[in-house]
């Protein structure tokens, strides 16, 4: 009898198991096709840019051509712009932008999301709340009252008023990738460090700052991506060319009333995008390990 039992149970464990090997296949099969679906719609602009800073302007010109196809590859938009000295300051300028803002906002997230994080006092979740709602309010409510701001200090038409308000973007969702990488870390690293007579500070320095790298990476992307891309606020606050940061330096000086150097903007555009493409490129892992941990924890 049982033996008979087991032969009938067979056939039922062959067909569960095909049928798995069917679902997985379907699985996969969605999956690969939703895949191309959005590599096509995400990489169909910036192959359009590319194709087209590679074409001259007769050819950008001539609407009877296809717009995916070259028909005689130049250099020249890259040389114009890379030879123009007004857009190498332009890239100085981010440059500076980005780099104070960076180092502003690590400094202010480590700092408070460790005092947030740790060091619990009265108040500490609710004001932890409260720093990554201000996140949620788009800048284009903020530029005008830190218009007002940063013209009453004197520094419109300056980088050191994107400097000021850049980490308005920044501090607080770095702050809240750090208090979820601070949290998560084990409360017995605290104790044994304040048994062995550390002081907060030593904490911070020499144990949760190592453990917390892939965090502090992640916003350090997010911080870089954000100052090196913006365009609402120094739009606002920037009107001089000196000035520009790259992202409205190459509109403002390529587009002449109804007049577009289309060639030129793409090389621009492209040029300007290509070290946040080469960081994440490098760093994608802890950039993905720094918002998991951050959406997940505290």
């Amino acid at each position: 009898m049982s033996a008979t039992a087991a032969n009938r149970g067979i056939p039922g464990i062959y067909h569960k198991a095909g049928s798995l090997r069917a679902e997985r296949r379907w699985a996969l099969w969605t999956a690969y096709i939703s895949l191309i679906i959005a590599c096509i719609i995400f990489l169909a602009p910036p192959v359009y840019m590319l194709l087209t800073s590679l074409k001259s302007n007769a050819e950008i010109s001539d609407l009877t051509l296809n717009p995916w196809l070259i028909r005689s590859p130049t250099l020249e938009n890259y040389e114009a712009i890379l030879g123009n000295p007004i857009f190498i300051r332009f890239f100085i300028n981010s440059a500076i932008v980005t780099t104070c803002v960076v180092v502003l906002t690590m400094v202010i997230s480590v700092l408070a999301a460790f005092a947030l994080a740790r060091m619990r006092f009265w108040g500490s979740q609710v004001l932890a709340t409260g720093v990554f709602l201000t996140y949620l309010v788009p800048d284009t409510l903020l530029f005008i009252p830190l218009y007002q701001i940063v013209g009453g200090l004197g520094l419109l038409n300056s980088v050191w008023g994107l400097i000021l308000v850049y980490p308005t973007l920044t501090v607080p969702f770095c702050t809240w990738i750090m208090i979820g990488y601070f949290a998560s870390i084990p409360k017995e690293l605290d104790e044994a460090a304040l048994i062995d007579g550390a002081s907060w500070s030593q904490m911070l320095l020499k144990i949760f700052v190592p453990v917390a790298m892939p965090g502090i990476i992640a916003a350090t992307i997010f911080a870089f991506t954000v100052s090196w891309a913006a365009f609402v606020y120094p739009t606002a606050f920037v009107t001089t060319a000196e000035s520009m940061p790259l992202t409205i330096g190459v509109v403002s000086q390529l587009v002449r009333g109804d007049t577009f150097a289309w060639g030129q903007i793409m090389a621009g555009a492209l040029s300007a995008a290509l070290p946040p493409v080469i960081i994440y490129a490098f760093l994608m892992d802890y950039y993905i390990a720094g918002l998991t941990a951050g959406a997940t924890k505290g």
